[in-house]
């Protein structure tokens, strides 16, 4: 079987020491050996965090996977795919619908066997799990802002003068395409730094 491998170290120096990064190469090459798979690709990651897949090296990894290059990818522990098991979920997710396999060595992650497989679907059930709690507490503390008075959501776009202006005009029988004009010949911009439009001005008025 043909695999991708892939190392992550979380600091340019770690990375420049080769500290952590040789262990992790020679893990999966020993397993890669052991087991009669092919490495085409050892892709890799230095001073990058695991927090998200925003990643050079393994989004390189994720591609050849993608496009048939390699049937399995290869890490010698799970947090150097990430940190985040609601990310760990989105690879179960994507590598099931492109059908590649995961392997991760020190938990037992092996989407090429039934119990590998087994111990994926259960860390998966448990970032669904994260991911249902993460939500809750977003709305918990919310609510308790709102109960407490706090003003939830994007701030006033523009100046508060700027608005009494638009507001005033509009109020005189002015159309919005006649305020838009007047305020862009004034130099007047928006909090975009951009030219008004009468769909801006729909937008201002319609704050209330």
């Amino acid at each position: 079987m043909r695999v991708v491998g892939y190392v992550r170290v979380s600091t340019e120096e770690q990375g420049l020491s080769g500290a952590g990064l040789q262990a992790q190469r020679a893990a999966i090459a020993a397993e890669c050996e052991r087991r009669g798979w092919t490495m085409v690709e050892m892709a890799e990651d230095i001073g990058r965090s695991g927090k998200d897949l925003k990643r050079p090296g393994i989004r390189i990894a994720l591609d050849m996977l993608a496009e048939g290059e390699a049937a399995a990818l290869v890490v010698s522990r799970l947090d150097r795919l990430s940190r985040s098991m609601v990310d760990f979920a989105r690879v179960m997710a994507t590598a099931q619908k492109q059908s590649w396999a995961l392997v991760a060595l020190d938990v037992n992650v092996d989407t090429t066997t039934p119990s590998g497989e087994a111990m994926a679907h259960m860390l998966a059930t448990f970032a669904q799990f994260e991911r249902r709690l993460i939500s809750e507490r977003t709305k918990q503390a919310l609510a308790q802002k709102r109960a407490s008075g706090v003003r939830l959501g994007r701030p006033p776009m523009i100046d508060k003068r700027i608005e009494r202006r638009i507001r005033a005009e509009r109020a005189e029988g002015a159309t919005l395409r006649e305020i838009a004009d007047r305020l862009n010949r004034a130099g007047v911009k928006t909090a975009r730094n951009a030219r008004w439009h009468p769909s801006t001005l729909q937008r201002v008025l319609a704050r209330g």
